[in-house]
């Protein structure tokens, strides 16, 4: 069997969205600060970091945080959302066309993301030539001031 591309993946959710009760799972009710977990689809992820704005950025936490609320759960998987956000950014990289800015998707805190096309590098580059400060703090990377450049989300 061929192996998906991701394009594939992004398009293929099955039966996503879908709320997770965990309410039978007190140390993940704990540690997700709820009993309703979205399991969001990717091609959710993909709608909203196609529509940041050049010179503006959003984070995945900020992202799951809308998708939450949006669906009525407390919470959105943290895991499912750093893979779909990173198949969004491959798809985008694998087409010729209808490509989205998904450099200006950084993890929390304004944290590169290493898993997305080209790693560091790539998104630095695309970043700074957009007018980002990109800071390195030990092996990781931030955009500096990023909170002053957060789009609203919906």
């Amino acid at each position: 069997m061929a192996k998906k591309t991701y394009n594939e993946k992004l398009n293929s959710s099955g039966d996503l969205p879908k709320i997770e009760d965990l309410t039978d799972k007190p140390e993940a009710v704990k540690r997700m600060g709820g009993t309703k977990m979205l399991i969001a689809a990717p091609s959710q992820y993909n709608e909203i970091m196609a529509a940041v704005p050049e010179g503006k950025l959003t984070t995945v936490d900020r992202i799951r945080a809308h998708l939450a609320a949006q669906a009525g759960a407390d919470v959105t998987c943290p895991l499912t959302a750093g893979i779909f956000t990173s198949i969004c950014a491959h798809a985008s990289e694998e087409r010729d066309h209808d490509q989205i800015p998904w450099w200006r998707t950084l993890k929390m805190n304004g944290e590169l993301n290493e898993k997305y096309p080209g790693g560091f590098d790539r998104q630095k580059h695309l970043l700074e030539a957009e007018g980002h400060t990109v800071i390195q703090k030990g092996k990781r990377y931030f955009v500096k001031n990023y909170e002053q450049k957060l789009f609203v989300i919906g």
